[in-house]
């Protein structure tokens, strides 16, 4: 193994480091912003978790991302460089900005853009491309309807209890719920950096003639992705906890129950979906149970736009990275 690949992984678990960092705000935004847990427990509750995701979630998206984005013959180190440049870039920057993007779709654009600089669009995989963009509009609607309808049955569940009984029992409730998104999110987003690493090992060689995802790259993504999650992306918690709805513990717990439902099942299946936009339709959902209004559409409306941008920016910059590493190698 080289230098220059060493230098590569340490780049995608620095990658993975910023999706930990970036996303720590989509599992804690609403065990902080209803108070039922503080800042600092709560990333060292959601880190646990994000860790030991390993022992419940297989590798099924970290295949799709290996070999179903762009074409595995084309990979090579200036394609993964030029990948976690412009994911990594777009992640800093919507974070200066406070905007919950997705670090999956970054990274998913990132490919794209080396891919297409390197080849052309005959090196994508559409088929794969097709369905992560498709999860880009179906994640947050059924993170949404998912949120939504638990909060429906445990508002109907619990009509008849005192408000202080409901938030007695969601404040511990809600421990559960962010555990199981955790859980979820560790699993899904961990999976994208193995993808890559494993890519990068088998375009030199390393991994032999089957593609595989070895387990010190399983340990060491896990490892990064907690140790983000850890560090905290404190401008977008405010957005998430606070500026799209006002939660309650019973609607941080539904919200989360929504998210992590949607994240198991798209794990199954090996979609790589954005962690990000699950929880904010389930957030969406649930605040609009009580009124309409009670979800900030405007705000709403920001995160939808970065959302949109977020695929042909990190493409761009990915570009960008590709060429110029190119020319200087």
């Amino acid at each position: 193994m080289t230098v220059e690949i060493l230098g590569l992984i340490l780049l995608a678990l620095v990658f993975d480091f910023l999706n930990g960092f970036h996303d720590s705000a989509n599992s804690i935004a609403t065990v902080v912003s209803t108070r039922v847990l503080s800042p600092r427990f709560a990333v060292l509750w959601a880190a646990f978790f994000n860790f030991i995701a390993f022992l419940f979630v297989g590798l099924h998206v970290a295949n799709t991302i290996g070999k179903g984005i762009i074409d595995i013959a084309i990979i090579d180190k200036h394609v993964i460089f030029g990948t976690l440049a412009g994911a990594c870039a777009w992640n800093l920057i919507t974070w200066y900005f406070g905007l919950p993007t997705s670090s999956s779709h970054a990274l998913i654009g990132g490919m794209i853009g080396a891919a297409l600089m390197k080849t052309g669009p005959q090196a994508l995989v559409w088929n794969g491309i097709l369905k992560t963009v498709a999860f880009l509009f179906i994640s947050p609607i059924v993170g949404l309807i998912l949120g939504l309808g638990f909060g429906t049955a445990v508002y109907w569940i619990f009509k008849n209890s005192s408000p202080s009984q409901v938030d007695h029992i969601f404040r511990k409730g809600q421990l559960i719920s962010a555990a199981c998104y955790s859980v979820g999110h560790g699993g899904n987003d961990a999976q994208k950096t193995m993808g890559i690493i494993a890519s990068l090992l088998f375009s030199a060689g390393l991994l032999g003639d089957t593609f595989h995802v070895p387990n010190w790259v399983v340990i060491a993504c896990y490892t990064a992705i907690a140790m983000g999650t850890m560090f905290g992306g404190w401008r977008i918690v405010k957005t998430m906890g606070q500026k799209v709805a006002k939660l309650k513990p019973v609607d941080g717990f539904c919200a989360e129950f929504g998210a992590a439902f949607t994240l198991f099942f798209s794990s199954m299946f090996g979609i790589p979906v954005s962690t990000t936009h699950t929880i904010t339709g389930a957030i969406m959902g649930v605040g609009s149970l009580r009124r309409i209004s009670a979800v900030r559409w405007g705000v709403a409306g920001n995160i939808i736009w970065a959302w949109i941008l977020t695929i042909p920016c990190s493409a761009t910059i990915s570009a960008v990275a590709y060429f110029l590493y190119s020319f200087n190698h």
